[in-house]
């Protein structure tokens, strides 16, 4: 089994060396300690979640939260690419949590949450700020769970003028969409640079939001004859992306 991954402040990290003790405590620490349990032995990784780590052995345990390790070496996951971002229209319910979940386990680079005019969810005022704390506890969660070193940033809330922006940005853009003439598995895509691709709300995409977009340079694609979800749409397009681009090889 693969070592067990836990944050911690990047401080800590720019003091790290091979031999050196490093301490967990706080909340990381005390589900070391008192929920996963580990051991004197067991191999363990701290990250930043910014793509910089420290991995090696328990040493001991002190008390319910508290563990102290020595580091064996100091891995580092490099920048992507090219870099993949999705933005996703904000599902109801808690499938944007799991949109956000399984994208960071597939290994999506960034999140941006779309209030889509076809939303049935909108986030506003302490709503919103609520269900974005979410968003980014679920993708550092997952981070860890997947065990990523650098974890994908989850922006704020973006409105439509926004993302098309940042689509204009981009070296690629597209736009998961049904009526898609051209499936994205045989789109040309950058080695470098940046990806964006955007899911829909539940109820698709507006006419307005498709020429924006289109505007901006991002085509619509299909992924296949099936229509997915919006909470899986995202996931299936990563994969797809990662593979293409090599980044899965």
């Amino acid at each position: 089994m693969t070592a067990a991954v836990f944050v911690v402040d990047p401080d800590r990290l720019t003091v790290a060396a091979p031999g050196a003790q490093l301490t967990l405590d706080g909340t990381e620490g005390r589900h070391a300690v008192s929920v996963r349990r580990l051991q004197p032995g067991e191999e363990i990784v701290l990250t930043d979640g910014l793509g910089r780590a420290a991995a090696g052995a328990v040493l001991r345990t002190e008390g319910k939260d508290t563990l102290v390790m020595e580091v064996r070496e100091l891995p580092a996951e490099p920048e992507p690419r090219p870099r993949i971002t999705v933005v996703q229209a904000l599902p109801k319910g808690d499938r944007g949590e799991l949109a956000v979940e399984t994208m960071t386990e597939t290994g999506v680079d960034a999140i941006v949450p779309w209030s889509a005019a076809r939303c049935i969810t909108q986030w506003k005022g302490e709503r919103g700020a609520k269900s974005l704390a979410k968003w980014r506890a679920t993708a550092r969660e997952a981070g860890k769970q997947s065990r990523r070193l650098r974890f994908p940033e989850v922006a704020e809330a973006a409105t439509t003028r926004q993302v098309a922006a940042l689509l204009a940005e981009a070296d690629f853009a597209a736009v998961l969409h049904e009526e898609g003439a051209r499936p994205l598995a045989t789109a040309d895509l950058p080695a470098e640079g940046s990806i964006v691709l955007v899911v829909g709300p539940e109820g698709g995409v507006s006419p307005e939001e498709l020429a924006a977009f289109a505007a901006a340079g991002a085509a619509p694609y299909r992924l296949g004859r099936s229509v997915l979800r919006t909470s899986t749409a995202g996931t299936a397009g990563v994969a797809l992306l990662l593979g293409r681009t090599g980044r899965w090889s």
